[in-house]
């Protein structure tokens, strides 16, 4: 089954990008529609949609309302193989890649592979790893995984490698919803300069520095969640800062 590979030419064209996460379960109806009027006005390059655990099953409406006021793509963060709705753009096909749990590595993939066959969006392979941040995290407990430790920027690195070897297409080092501190920069720096396809960074990053610092360091695409539930305005001040540095390219 051949598909377009439109989002993954996207993510490898040498631009610094930001991603809002948005959460189901932390947004009202409105409340979604507020911030795809954000996204749209700011310029996000793209809308990731989901989380670890996500009670709400309302994905089409929610999505519906994200495309019809937001040209950005829509791409799928899903928790679990249950959280695929159709009318998303794009999938990352997360594969854990730092933790040994069989499940978030195959398993689950297995069970929902029938279904993701048959689905429109693209679909894009994604060497998930999760890097310690200070405090357990959502995304470690529901995964039944322990983080790489935070100073190990040596076990990030060959994971990352091999998660390339292995014919993923991104790699996406995150510190978990919510982290007492972002990925590091000299982890990511490091890491960048070891693999060759697109590196996402996510988790921990509260502010317009922060963001900038990540994209500096090597991050392709830099995604914020949390601080964005907690303060939507923020969308504004970290597109910018992000997108500043295309500015200097």
């Amino acid at each position: 089954m051949s598909r377009n590979s439109v989002l993954r030419e996207r993510f490898s064209d040498g631009k610094k990008k930001f991603a809002p996460l948005i959460d189901p379960d932390k947004f009202s109806l409105s409340e979604i529609r507020g911030i795809a009027k954000s996204s749209e006005k700011a310029g996000v390059d793209f809308v990731f949609y989901g989380g670890s655990l996500v009670m709400e099953n309302n994905h089409r409406k929610y999505i519906s309302v994200l495309k019809e006021y937001c040209s950005a793509p829509v791409i799928l963060f899903p928790g679990n193989q249950f959280m695929i709705p159709e009318d998303a753009d794009g999938l990352l096909l997360l594969s854990l890649i730092s933790g040994r749990n069989a499940e978030m590595l195959i398993g689950r993939h297995v069970v929902a592979a029938p279904f993701l066959k048959t689905c429109r969006f693209e679909i894009l392979p994604t060497g998930y790893i999760l890097i310690e941040n200070g405090h357990p995290t959502a995304v470690s407990y529901m995964s039944n995984t322990t983080p790489i430790p935070a100073g190990q920027d040596d076990i990030a690195i060959c994971t990352a490698i091999a998660g390339e070897l292995l014919g993923l297409q991104l790699i996406y080092m995150d510190a978990g919803s919510g982290a007492e501190n972002p990925v590091r920069l000299p982890m990511i720096k490091k890491v960048r300069q070891n693999i060759t396809i697109p590196l996402i960074i996510g988790g921990g990053i509260r502010t317009a520095k922060q963001a900038k610092e990540a994209a500096g360091a090597g991050a392709d695409v830099v995604v914020v969640g949390n601080a964005i539930e907690k303060k939507p305005s923020l969308i504004f001040e970290l597109c910018d800062a992000v997108h500043s540095l295309n500015k200097k390219s």
